[in-house]
Parts: structure tokens; C-alpha cells; sequence
């Protein structure tokens, strides 16, 4: 079987918070041999003559302080368009400093409170990525998120916290593509989650079903 060439992006020395060289083997690990990783860093990777290479883009970028430019943003909202899919996890919605690509992910991070113990529950939706998932605990960020409501978005899993549950991972259309976004993942123990691992496969290998046109 074919391995699915997979474009894995983040930071390293100018990432904020969230280094990608701390979780990127166990990123590799966890999608296993169905995926051909390339690991890459920043935002310069963000032009469509790259990305097209590639059937599955996966955000681990931190940068937050930073806006991507004029051509990584036409870059990544055209290889979705154009049936790209892209695995947003945590930090990697930090490319929200473009209003076009906080409208491609379908959601705005607006803060966090303090990193504790949450547990994460499956809503209700009956979506094919939620199949044979389990609910799970893990020591995370509560990344809170104003949802955009012109984006056509299925709420796959919430969180409890300070007696509300909030959205921590969705999913969406986009033109022939697909993006999937997984809040856990501020560090190398939640990644360890056997139960979230799980989690990151499915939506892997929901957004990555589709074929560049």
C-alpha cells in the first residue's frame, strides 16, 4: 500500500511555546508507516507548488506574534480548495493571525486558563471519524475558541471545565478538501494518550480521503 506523503509543519527555536522537535517523533510514531512524513518548519512551507505535493498537511506551527504572508495563505486556502486535506492540532491554529485562514480552520483561539486534569467526551454526531473513539482524561490546555458561524462545522469532542463543555475538536468542508482540528497537544504527555492517539489517526486519515483535483 501506498504510504500518504504527509507535510508535518511547526517551529523550532522561534516557537513561543509549543517546539515541534518535542512531539515530532512521536507524531511520525503515531500515524505509523500509512503516512510518508516530512517534517518542515514555519510558514514559508505554505505555498500551493508545495503543498500540492503532499496529500495531508498537518499545523503544529507557533506562530502566534506572526502573520503568514499574502502568498502562504492563498497557498494553503487553494490546496484545500482544491482537495488538500489539513490536520490542525493545538498551537497549529496560531496561523489565525490571517482572517482567511481562521475562517479555513472554522474557529478563532481566544485564551486559555490554567493547564489542569479535563476530561474530553465524544458529542453526540454520529460522524464516521468518531468511530471505535473512546472518551479520555489528560493533564491539557483548556483552549477556549469562538466558533465561526458562517463555517459548516461538526463538533466531534468537548472538554469539561468550570462546569460548561467546550468544543476541543471539529471538523468541516472545505471546497473538494477537508480540515479536521484537535485541541490537546501542548506538549510530548498528551501526545503519550493512547485514547487521543487514536484520536489523531482518525482525523488523519479522515481529512487526508480526499484527492487533489
Amino acid at each position: 500500500m501506498t504510504s500518504i506523503p504527509t507535510l508535518l509543519l511547526g517551529n523550532n527555536d522561534d516557537a513561543p511555546y509549543h517546539p515541534l522537535r518535542a512531539v515530532q517523533e512521536r507524531f511520525i510514531d503515531i500515524l505509523g508507516p500509512s503516512y510518508e512524513v516530512t517534517a518542515a518548519e514555519g510558514t514559508s512551507h505554505l505555498q500551493l507548488e508545495t503543498l500540492r505535493l503532499h496529500q495531508l498537511v498537518i499545523s503544529y506551527l507557533d506562530v502566534w506574534k506572526k502573520v503568514p504572508a499574502a502568498a502562504e495563505v492563498a497557498g494553503l486556502l487553494n490546496y484545500v480548495a482544491s482537495g488538500g486535506g489539513l490536520l490542525v492540532v493545538h498551537n497549529g491554529i496560531s496561523v489565525q493571525g490571517s482572517p482567511e485562514l481562521s475562517q479555513l480552520i472554522g474557529a478563532r483561539f481566544t485564551g486559555h486558563p490554567a493547564y489542569t486534569t479535563l476530561p474530553f467526551a465524544l458529542t453526540a454526531s454520529g460522524h464516521p471519524l468518531t468511530n471505535g473513539l473512546a472518551p479520555f482524561v489528560i493533564d491539557e490546555e483548556p483552549y477556549r475558541f469562538e466558533l465561526d458561524p458562517l463555517a459548516q462545522i461538526d463538533v466531534l469532542l468537548t472538554y469539561a471545565h468550570e462546569g460548561k463543555d467546550w468544543p476541543a475538536a471539529w471538523v468541516r468542508p472545505y471546497g473538494l478538501g477537508r480540515v479536521a482540528y484537535l485541541a490537546p497537544g501542548h506538549h510530548l504527555p498528551s501526545f503519550q494518550s493512547e485514547a487521543y492517539a487514536d484520536w489523531i489517526r482518525a482525523a488523519a486519515q479522515w481529512a487526508s480521503s480526499t484527492s487533489l483535483a
